[in-house]
């Protein structure tokens, strides 16, 4: 067996698939990306194992309900509203788009603009090379993300992990992870419109510093978040979106890969394609 094979085995993936012609969100978008061959994964992929259960997933999950026809369970949008010119929020907001590094991370350390600085073990400020050409946005912290002030680091991460190293990326080398909400919610509930107002500029900071290449969005909150859309996950995968001229490519959260795996060769598409995006960036810089 060769080392994609064993790479789709480890994901259980029965079959292997090659990214699809993508289509463009915006018909003058700038980046074109165009098919490319799969490359072989990593030698040291080829022993990782991820167990198939996960009861203290970074995703935020909720009790089960009957899910639509995309996978994903219906829940009111997270799209938050601007503030109005001349307010607090504004002031705040304006204040954080100027921040470097150290200030933002101070920043987030200390916040208390919502009702989680008061449940929190740890805020989630992020983790990775602060100049990558790769960003993934997930959507908030769960229990262990909590406890130990990274994100991904329960089962969910180590299946991102894996799918990361089979395109020779790694956590603290090559891409940047950080979160919509810096705070776990309570009982890893769904995160609040406020909640996602009040923390969403410590994102837009981070962006903005970091100036990846391609921003890979892991889950429907996180998604709705950034590209300001109620569009169901479904319909925003297999798509090349903009925020602020940066690509982005969404796909499934990894905690929903755990209970779902049918998706998980649709998420290494979407992986795929991010490649692509990155490639075609990196080819007219």
């Amino acid at each position: 067996m060769n080392r994609r094979a064993q790479f789709l085995e480890v994901l259980g993936i029965p079959t292997e698939w090659m990214p699809r012609a993508p289509r463009l969100a915006q018909p003058d978008a700038a980046v074109q990306p165009v098919a490319m061959p799969v490359a072989e994964p990593p030698a040291a992929l080829q022993a990782a194992s991820v167990a198939e259960a996960d009861t203290h997933a970074e995703a935020p999950l909720a009790a089960p309900v009957a899910r639509p026809a995309t996978g994903e369970r219906a829940a009111p949008s997270l799209v938050p509203a601007g503030p109005a010119a001349g307010t607090a929020q504004a002031d705040r907001e304006a204040a954080i788009a100027t921040m470097d590094w150290p200030a933002l991370d101070a920043a987030v350390a200390g916040c208390t603009a919502c009702g989680l600085c008061q449940t929190r073990t740890n805020t989630v400020f992020g983790v990775g090379a602060r100049q990558a050409e790769w960003m993934l946005v997930g959507e908030a912290p769960g229990e262990n993300e909590d406890l130990q002030g990274e994100p991904f680091v329960g089962q969910a991460g180590k299946l991102l992990d894996n799918m990361l190293g089979a395109l020779g990326l790694a956590r603290g080398r090559n891409v940047f992870i950080a979160n919509v909400l810096k705070c776990r919610p309570p009982g890893n509930r769904n995160p609040e419109p406020e909640e996602v107002a009040q923390c969403e500029p410590f994102l837009r900071r981070q962006i903005a510093l970091v100036r990846p290449r391609v921003i890979v969005v892991l889950g429907r909150f996180a998604a709705q978040s950034l590209l300001r859309t109620t569009t169901p996950i479904g319909k925003l995968r297999g798509t090349v979106h903009t925020y602020e001229g940066i690509p982005v490519v969404v796909t499934y959260h990894p905690a929903y890969l755990l209970r779902t795996l049918t998706d998980k060769a649709r998420a290494w598409e979407d992986l795929c394609l991010a490649r692509e995006v990155h490639d075609r960036a990196g080819a007219g810089a």
